[in-house]
């Protein structure tokens, strides 16, 4: 596939707004030192001229933005929520708007930029429920810029980040840092509040303070909430703002110390297991808890045949229950285990051949409502390191929608972005985003015929551990929109 964008340089166009004027430009105002009878160096004049510059070219890059247009041409609309969907359409983006979807635009001379390319398909932007970006505290893994990063390069406009930080999630201040931190990037960062205070078990967390300033649900992320008491008033107290409250099915009770899945094979390689009973009593106690309150909840990272059963009767039955399954349980399995390759230690274990088959059939036959990255950045040392004392977790965000695409074929386009877009905008209640003249543009470009590789000079997250490095994969993200802000691979 051979994309071709046009852009005018902005150059031109700086020139123009700032007044003809040359690069050095002069200070709005003079330094506080230049009073009559003061002396005013030149390094200061310098930096003051810098600053000044800097401010005017921050400034005029979002005036550009709001009167950018952008055309894309003869691209493949999949939005189920469209009347337009599996079209073939010229696209016209003005400022932030939609403004225009006809069978041929022309190529104006007030256009910035026009993109074409075979293959393109343009769906409502993505959303990760399930992501780490290990901001504050631990920015040695990931920072939220280098995070979104990693979202965008993924095809994400939305991601949702865990509240396992230093300081935890837990109040409106810190949900507030991570909203304010995000602002302006080109993807936006919904915070997870935690459930319970310093993710202890004991008592609740200031949930209503922390939805009112901006949690998108709740969650004590990758330690999920133990205690059946305290579950049952969280799922009490949530419905006062219908909120949901997301969990990882993990009894820690059950295999505290195991390592992989609980069989045969975990005997031969000399390593303590995980049965999956550990999964399976969780998810049967947090149904009854869901089944007693009449409440909302999302089980995440799904990965026994049982576990999606029990989702399934669950769904029949009318409960409000959601699931994810995370890509690396839908390609990956315990054998895969052989070489000890600590990239794919992960929490919950992968499991049996027959689980990811389970797994794969759930996707295809709807129970599986979202595709979540569990995208959980481990530094170096924390992988390079005996499989016994390694880190559980994979960087996703990149490789998600390569790995589906590339395992199920089969999956239409249509199914694809329910799992990547609109279920999880219907679930979280985010706007649909629906691909139509005069909504907003939030939009995802990718092309299911093309092959990607991620490598280590290609990602963007800070850490690589990722089982998927150098493997070639049929699937490629082409880019982004949101915000006003065009971002391309």
């Amino acid at each position: 596939m051979k994309l071709l964008v046009f852009t005018k340089h902005l150059a031109i166009l700086e020139n123009k707004l700032s007044g003809g004027q040359d690069s050095n430009l002069r200070p709005l105002a003079p330094h506080a030192s230049a009073l009559p009878g003061c002396a005013t160096t030149r390094f200061t004049n310098r930096v003051a001229n810098i600053g000044a510059k800097t401010n005017f070219q921050f400034i005029l890059h979002k005036i550009l933005f709001l009167f950018m247009k952008i055309l894309l041409k003869k691209v493949l609309i999949a939005d189920p929520g469209s009347v337009l969907n599996g079209l073939q359409k010229d696209i016209l983006i003005d400022g932030n708007l939609i403004s225009a979807i006809e069978d041929h635009i022309s190529q104006a001379a007030d256009i910035e930029q026009i993109i074409e390319a075979e293959g393109l398909t343009v769906s409502p932007g993505w959303v990760d429920s399930f992501a780490h970006f290990c901001d504050p505290g631990f920015e040695y893994r990931e920072t939220i810029s280098t995070g979104v990063a990693s979202a965008t390069a993924g095809g994400y406009t939305d991601v949702f980040v865990l509240p396992n930080t230093q300081p935890l999630v837990q109040s409106k201040s810190q949900v507030e840092y991570i909203c304010q931190k995000s602002k302006d990037l080109s993807a936006q960062v919904h915070p997870i509040g935690a459930v319970t205070k310093n993710m202890e078990g004991k008592d609740l967390a200031e949930m209503y303070d922390m939805q009112s300033s901006g949690a998108i649900a709740f969650s004590d992320g990758i330690h999920p909430v133990q205690v059946s008491g305290l579950l049952l008033k969280a799922l009490q107290y949530v419905k006062a703002f219908n909120g949901v409250i997301i969990q990882m099915p993990i009894d820690k009770s059950i295999g505290a110390n195991g390592l992989m899945n609980e069989s045969i094979f975990s005997t031969r390689m000399g390593m303590q297991g995980i049965p999956s009973i550990a999964e399976e009593i969780i998810i049967k106690r947090d149904l009854d808890l869901l089944r007693y309150t009449e409440s909302r909840l999302c089980i995440t990272g799904i990965s026994t045949a049982s576990g999606i059963e029990l989702i399934k009767a669950a769904k029949k039955e009318g409960l409000q229950i959601y699931c994810g399954i995370t890509p690396y349980h839908l390609f990956y399995n315990e054998e895969d285990l052989v070489d000890y390759n600590t990239n794919l230690k992960v929490n919950p274990p992968l499991r049996s051949k027959n689980d990811m088959m389970a797994l794969r059939n759930a996707v295809l036959d709807g129970t599986v409502d979202f595709i979540a990255s569990h995208h959980i950045p481990q530094d170096w040392d924390k992988k390079n390191c005996e499989f016994e004392f390694a880190g559980n977790g994979i960087v996703g965000l990149e490789t998600a929608f390569a790995v589906v695409n590339h395992i199920l074929p089969e999956l239409t386009t249509n199914r694809l972005v329910e799992l990547f877009s609109s279920n999880t905008r219907r679930i979280f209640g985010l706007e649909a985003a629906t691909i139509a003249p005069g909504n907003a543009a939030e939009l995802s470009f990718f092309n299911r015929k093309e092959t990607s590789q991620l490598t280590k000079l290609n990602i963007k997250s800070k850490s690589f551990n990722t089982p998927f490095l150098n493997m070639q994969l049929n699937g490629k993200v082409i880019g982004t929109f949101h915000n006003g802000k065009i971002s391309l691979n």
